[in-house]
């Protein structure tokens, strides 16, 4: 069994906070383990719950056609949660549940060693940059522990206000440009850091 396959049990085992009392599945994630992008979302919802698979709600169909947009699909990158049980009602997670998580997440993105991951929500990028409000920084990439992230808002943002459909379409068509800039300056980390959009 590979390291990755060992956490993903650990997971879907795991008792580290209430949640494991109310969920039916965990929801450790799906896709690549040698993915270029890692998407990270905030934490399960209903229909996640239920399957044990990240964003299968109308979410995340909005989130399977924006991966099409750019000529990928799941199987291509990486889609988790910060939290990989669902907080009862959707609400937010609480501080010591995304504690509880933390040691699972760091881990996958540890062993993914992606290029690029993209938070999905303000909470999602909260727990990597706090402070920010998610309406000013979207779609700028920025430099975490080494790894370009880009915020960008949650797909079911668009289910809710129609007018940021095209914001996050837009958004998600820079991600090619932003890997292939990546490419372009790898060799050298501190001019990456020069060009990277701060936010």
């Amino acid at each position: 069994m590979s390291k990755f396959d060992e956490v993903v049990d650990k997971i879907v085992a795991c008792t580290l906070c209430s949640l494991s009392s109310t969920r039916i599945n965990a929801v450790p994630g799906e896709g690549s383990k040698n993915a270029d992008i890692v998407f990270i979302g905030e934490g399960p919802g209903f229909h996640e719950d239920k399957r044990g698979v990240p964003f299968v709600g109308p979410a995340g169909r909005f989130l399977d056609q924006l991966l099409a947009s750019i000529g990928l699909s799941r199987n291509d990158v990486y889609i988790t949660n910060v939290v990989k049980c669902r907080p009862p009602d959707n609400r937010d997670p609480l501080p010591e549940e995304v504690h509880s998580c933390k040691p699972y997440l760091d881990t996958q993105i540890d062993l993914i060693s992606p290029k690029l991951i993209v938070t999905l929500g303000r909470h999602s990028m909260s727990w990597f940059f706090p402070g920010y409000a998610i309406s000013k920084v979207h779609g700028k990439p920025r430099l975490w522990n080494g790894i370009t992230m880009c915020p960008m808002y949650h797909p079911a943002a668009a289910l809710h206000n129609p007018n940021l459909r095209s914001v996050i379409e837009n958004d998600f068509k820079e991600l090619p440009n932003i890997l292939a800039s990546l490419e372009d300056i790898h060799d050298d980390p501190e001019e990456q850091t020069k060009q990277l959009s701060m936010f």
